[in-house]
């Protein structure tokens, strides 16, 4: 399960459905692989601004890669037009870093843990299980 996705994850549980700590979910026990994926500027440009911030750099800190989150929100870094090519190429580095975690870096193993209620969502071989018993639908 690639970190991209689990920035669009809330709890499915009804009673987690208007509380904020149901987002993000929180990884438990979580064995992360890196696999390669060839770099695309237009398309991290384009998914940035869907990106909530807050919730990968808590997500990123969890997960011991907060190295690969720049200080700032990089939408702000992308959006407008470097001045100079020195601009331009730590554009570029924030772009890759965030590339890296959010594409390149996946859960394999592992559970997502609600902030709110507790439920855990199963991790095995990269998917996540997201089905509920159901007394909690």
């Amino acid at each position: 399960m690639k970190l991209l996705t689990t920035n669009f994850l809330t709890c499915a549980v009804k009673a987690c459905k208007s509380s904020p700590q149901s987002f993000p979910l929180h990884f438990k026990d979580a064995t992360l692989e890196r696999t390669e994926i060839d770099y695309n500027p237009l398309f991290m440009r384009n998914i940035l601004p869907r990106v909530n911030w807050d919730a990968l750099t808590t997500t990123a800190t969890e997960l011991g890669l907060q190295v690969l989150v720049p200080p700032t929100n990089p939408v702000e870094v992308v959006g407008g037009e470097a001045e100079d090519s020195k601009d331009q190429q730590d554009d570029e580095e924030v772009l890759k870093k965030l590339h890296n975690l959010l594409l390149e870096t996946g859960v394999v193993e592992g559970k997502l843990v609600c902030g709110n209620c507790g439920f855990e969502y199963p991790i095995k071989e990269g998917v996540g299980n997201f089905l509920l018993p159901a007394h909690l639908v």
